[in-house]
């Protein structure tokens, strides 16, 4: 008896097409399942709130519903699903009308995932770390208040490439914006950062 191989894996771009083009319902299940729990992650982070999260996550897969004719199939389907879940939850933010803090829990990506401990490596520079006065709790404490503190053009890359582990090229195509941008918001958010942790730490030991 002949043995048949399991047929492969379909791509993300091959289950949004099949659900686009021949109302594949099953497609469009899988894909949900793919990104459950690192996108409902990444909503965490972002918007700071596990409701507002969950209500995000439903509704960026309701506009991948209603823009799948929208795809471009030259287009990765990863870099797509982001910008959508960024712009909802913008919008969670203005209909809420509340800035909570980012939480910056270590997240369950995979092995290329870039962990909290990596945000604060790079915090510092060449200048006495203002974390070195600081016990692990406090200091996570700390990032994250900073962390809430930035404009959210500065906030939204460094949670796509500490957080989620974007490269560069990735982040820039989630939000629509060139690498050298995406590299000169991260310098800018960084150089923030520090400020704002140097004056927290310096006016809390005094």
């Amino acid at each position: 008896m002949a043995w048949d191989p399991l047929p492969a894996e379909r791509s993300d771009e091959e289950l949004l097409l099949d659900y686009r083009d021949r109302d594949d319902r099953g497609a469009f299940e899988q894909l949900v399942q793919r990104y459950e729990r690192e996108l409902y992650n990444y909503l965490r982070q972002y918007l700071g709130d596990a409701q507002m999260a969950e209500d995000a996550f439903q509704t960026t897969f309701l506009q991948v519903h209603l823009k799948c004719d929208q795809f471009d199939p030259e287009r990765k389907f990863r870099p797509w699903l982001y910008t959508v879940a960024t712009n909802q939850a913008i919008d969670a933010q203005r209909r809420n009308r509340r800035h909570r803090m980012v939480s910056l829990d270590r997240s369950n990506g995979g092995s290329d995932q870039e962990e909290f401990g990596a945000l604060v490596d790079v915090l510092g520079g060449d200048s006495p770390d203002p974390l070195d006065r600081v016990d692990s709790a406090e200091r996570e404490e700390l990032v994250r208040e900073a962390l809430a503190q930035l404009p959210e053009t500065l906030k939204e890359v460094v949670v796509l490439v500490y957080y989620q582990g974007m490269k560069y090229r990735e982040a820039a195509d989630v939000l629509s914006i060139p690498v050298g941008t995406v590299k000169s918001r991260l310098h800018a958010a960084i150089q923030k950062l520090n400020a704002l942790l140097t004056d927290t730490t310096l006016s809390s030991h005094d």
